[in-house]
């Protein structure tokens, strides 16, 4: 009972199979650089002893479909697909979902449809998504493909929340208000955190950081989402690694109107000249902080603002819950940074947050707490694993065979 997700981009396809009678990882993988010079493919599968080891393939991938068929190959041919028939469902990442979808669908014309016209709210996302959902639908009719969005896990947000004070027109006419994004991420490290809690999701308020390249926060109330950093694209919020987040709108005006910059010019700028990369040229979190640790002030003052606005988010949904049981830290960095969750975390005592030092710095791969003994709010590091979410989303949607329906 297999299921295989797809995380499509414009010029790549990240995949990973399931087993989903565990679950266990079979395979993962990754075609790069399609319709490129110098494309790839890595393949990773499990050995006899059940390690996890990669082939990398140098080869010709002129298309989506053409990378989608050396996938496909080397999955069947491989020993973690023996029985092909045994692939029950393929589950697509969809970034944006709009206020349509607030659940996986399996995927249909009408389906497809609403993707393609959500396109121009994520143009560099929906349509590469929709690219790989057609393409695996023409190799494989005979498995249900679902479509499971990054938008969903929010759709719980309120109107108070996800209402920007704008023009109604542009609500209504044009869509602009928050949606929010890393859904599956934030929904799938909720429900880790009640397990590690060992009480139900539907009775916790948590504030859940997914910090990586891109970073997130949300707020949960009762297992739901109440509010994101994320808007109505990625670019809002945290600080990223070369994403700007929260900025005056009148700054890009400005630009336009005084500088004469394009359009183009700064959405290039904001989105991929920001963040990390714009306060101190380097976007990889751990290169700054070796920099701020060779002595470099732009490392540092970039350090700041980075840990300044997580922690006021941690404040303002503090505010916006009015109780939090846990906060926790999760992707790249929070999961793999003691030195970020310490800065984050310093001087919110009388928010009830008090991290161990010793546990933030233990090192650990599992869901484990950082907080002290005692302490009001409990901080946990939980990794992440959005694919295995949308394994799972995916059987939910389309239905397990009977045989292993009591899973």
């Amino acid at each position: 009972m297999k299921v295989l997700v797809l995380n499509s981009g414009s010029s790549s396809i990240k995949y990973q199979l399931f087993d989903m009678r565990e679950p266990t990882l079979l395979a993962k993988g990754a075609a790069e650089r399609i319709g490129e010079p110098g494309s790839r493919l890595v393949h990773g599968r499990r050995d006899s002893t059940g390690a996890l080891y990669e082939e990398v393939t140098d080869c010709e991938l002129r298309d989506h479909a053409a990378a989608l068929d050396r996938i496909m190959s080397l999955l069947g041919d491989g020993a973690e697909a023996e029985h092909d028939s045994e692939l029950v469902g393929i589950g697509h990442r969809v970034v944006h979902g709009g206020e349509e979808f607030r659940d996986p669908c399996v995927v249909d014309e009408r389906v497809i449809e609403a993707i393609r016209k959500l396109s121009p709210l994520a143009p560099l996302h929906n349509p590469a998504n929709l690219l790989c959902i057609e393409v695996a639908m023409a190799r494989r009719p005979d498995v249900p493909q679902v479509a499971v969005f990054d938008t969903a896990f929010h759709q719980s947000i309120p109107p108070h929340a996800y209402r920007y004070a704008v023009p109604q027109y542009w609500y209504e006419s044009h869509g602009v208000r928050r949606y929010g994004f890393h859904g599956t991420s934030h929904a799938y490290v909720a429900n880790q955190a009640a397990l590690q809690l060992g009480r139900p999701l539907s009775r916790l308020n948590l504030i859940v950081l997914h910090l990586g390249n891109g970073a997130s926060a949300t707020a949960i109330e009762n297992g739901m989402s109440v509010d994101t950093s994320m808007g109505l694209t990625p670019l809002e919020g945290l600080v990223m690694g070369t994403r700007a987040g929260d900025i005056d709108p009148g700054a890009l005006i400005y630009l336009a109107r005084q500088k004469g910059m394009s359009v183009d010019e700064i959405d290039a700028d904001l989105n991929g000249e920001s963040g990390l990369e714009g306060l101190c040229g380097v976007s990889d979190l751990r290169d700054v902080l070796q920099r701020e640790a060779a002595g470099d002030p732009r490392a540092r003052l970039a350090l700041d603002v980075y840990v300044y606005r997580i922690r006021k988010y941690i404040g303002a949904y503090t505010a916006a819950l009015g109780r939090v049981d846990a906060i926790i830290f999760t992707a790249g960095v929070g999961e793999n940074s003691p030195d970020i969750r310490e800065r984050a975390c310093a001087g919110l005592e009388t928010l009830g947050v008090e991290l161990d030092g010793a546990l933030n710095r233990s090192p650990s791969n599992d869901a484990r707490a950082i907080h002290r003994e005692g302490a009001p709010v409990a901080v946990l590091v939980v990794p992440t694993n959005e694919e295995l979410e949308i394994a799972e989303q995916t059987l939910r949607r389309i239905g397990p065979p009977a045989a292993v329906s009591k899973r």
